[in-house]
């Protein structure tokens, strides 16, 4: 009996096998039917012999509606894929100029797709370059000499950051912009190296370069007729300094157009400085709105502009010392009022409040000061604590190790900063300096993102009147809110002052040509 058993049970399980493999064979030869057209007599065969009757008219109906949707959903496929491979090709040219892709979550997606290289037919020579300043002067200068670089047809070597200067940070450009992704990203436009060849390497040891401070704010003109005869007969040239060394207006619209691709697409952050930067971003997006305060009231700021309202004598005299002390600063005797009624100090800690409130600004609203070690911070920054009780900065949101890599490094510090207030729901800077201008043009180039353009010179009247009484809490807080009604950094002309580039619209606050038209002021 056992074995009987067993003989029908292996042969019912061959009998399934049969028909599973059966089966499977008249699938198969359905999809290549239903999908290809097929009209093949052993597949007809195959489907007669397994389909009788009215389940055969069945089945064929069922195959040939299947058939039909297949073929539809595979035209509409071919459709998209169409339609697509149009719009990647219509755009490959722009390079990153359609989306500002660099504060995107997806910034260095391995998927990034490379632009063509540029063919030098006749490369003029090498350029180096030497930044001055503090990171965001760099930044623009960088922007600069790119640009400059690829107009004059020649090699541009990685420029060098300031290592001299007050802020006495050794990083270089790989410890805080991707150096890779900003050679590869421009390879259309110019050519980029980390280093001189060789034999140009050699010119630099025997002293036979050329080396010089380009002049200030000069156009395409300037760099074509003076700039390139020298690098044709040097074949290196050095710049020694790389601050404001091209021209707000009067530049073509497609060197101005690469200021702009430098400055938001090939100018990104290593990853280390970014994804912390990420992280507190998420961290204040998270816990909801938050406003970017770039407060610039640090030591050496005020020291520098030598404004001291609301110091006391001690304070002065230790400010004035700082002053004297670095002879890079040019101007020593200040006279600190009338600077301030001049509008050309930076707000106080205490004025800022005043003035924050009088624009009705949230009180709950997260305030991060993006700045470095506020000056006699417990006694400066009590009624700004007071105002908005929400107050923070990287050290609060951070743990310590988070930063410690960063620390003693003020640019890397300065990135972080840069970062979290392009981010930010609104940004405010207490005083006009390269960060907050670099800012506040690139929050343009995102679509024109709230950004709070303080006038000082209107704001310290009225803060005055107020507190000597002369209006009141409702007068002060319309009259600042009418002088601040257009200054939320929305589209405007950029202004033009011809001869006199600094007291014109600087070219990174405003780029207008890399924006959407403005029609009229």
């Amino acid at each position: 009996m056992l074995y009987n058993k067993v003989v029908i049970e292996e042969s019912e399980l061959e009998k399934r096998r049969k028909e599973k493999s059966y089966s499977k064979m008249r699938y198969e030869a359905l999809i290549n039917l239903v999908i290809g057209g097929v009209k093949n007599e052993k597949f007809k065969g195959l489907l007669n012999d397994g389909i009788k009757g009215e389940h055969k008219l069945r089945f064929i109906t069922l195959a040939r509606k299947r058939s039909s949707l297949l073929k539809l959903w595979t035209l509409r496929a071919a459709f998209v894929m169409l339609l697509w491979t149009i719009i990647v090709v219509q755009f490959k040219g722009l390079g990153d100029m359609v989306t500002p892709a660099m504060f995107k979550t997806s910034t260095h997606s391995s998927a990034f797709s490379l632009p063509p290289q540029r063919v030098y037919e006749n490369n003029n020579g090498y350029l180096m370059v030497s930044s001055n300043g503090g990171l965001n002067q760099m930044r623009a200068g960088i922007c600069d000499m790119v640009t400059i670089a690829s107009y004059l047809n020649v090699t541009l070597i990685v420029p060098e950051l300031d290592n001299i200067s007050f802020w006495n940070d050794h990083s270089q450009f790989k410890d805080i912009f991707n150096v890779d992704y900003f050679i590869n990203s421009l390879r259309d436009e110019i050519q980029i190296l980390k280093e001189l060849p060789p034999q140009q390497k050699k010119k630099v040891e025997t002293k036979s370069i050329y080396s010089m401070p380009p002049i200030s704010w000069s156009n395409m003109s300037y760099y074509y007729d003076v700039i390139l005869p020298r690098i044709k007969t040097y074949g290196v040239v050095h710049f020694t300094k790389s601050d404001a060394r091209l021209a707000n207006n009067g530049i073509p619209e497609e060197a101005q157009k690469l200021r702009c691709r430098v400055n938001y697409h090939a100018l990104r952050f290593v990853p280390p400085i970014e994804q912390l930067a990420k992280k507190i971003v998420k961290i204040l997006k998270e816990r909801g709105s938050f406003l970017s305060l770039h407060l610039r009231y640090e030591m050496d700021m005020i020291a520098f502009t030598g404004c001291n309202e609301g110091c006391n004598k001690e304070e002065i005299d230790q400010l004035t010392k700082m002053r004297y002390a670095y002879p890079w600063w040019k101007e020593k005797e200040i006279d600190s009022e009338k600077k301030r009624k001049d509008g050309l100090c930076p707000l106080t800690p205490e004025e800022t409040a005043l003035t924050l409130r009088a624009l009705d600004i949230d009180r709950n609203i997260q305030v991060y000061i993006a700045a470095g070690d506020i000056y006699k911070p417990e006694k400066r920054m009590a009624s700004l604590k007071e105002a908005f009780p929400n107050l923070v900065k990287k050290e609060t949101l951070l743990e310590p190790t988070e930063l410690d890599p960063f620390r003693n490094h003020s640019n890397q510090m300065a990135a972080l900063d840069y970062y979290v207030s392009i981010e930010s729901d609104i940004f405010v800077p207490s005083y006009i300096g390269n960060m907050a201008k670099l800012v506040e043009g690139h929050r343009r180039y995102l679509g024109f993102k709230k950004t709070i353009l303080l006038n000082r010179k209107i704001l310290v009247k009225l803060i005055d009147k107020y507190k000597n009484g002369i209006i009141n809490w409702n007068q002060f807080s319309t009259s600042v809110k009418v002088a601040h009604a257009d200054r939320v950094g929305n589209p405007i002309t950029r202004s033009m002052v011809p001869g006199k580039p600094k007291e014109e619209d600087y070219f990174y606050t405003n780029p207008q040509e890399c924006l959407s038209p403005v029609d009229g002021p």
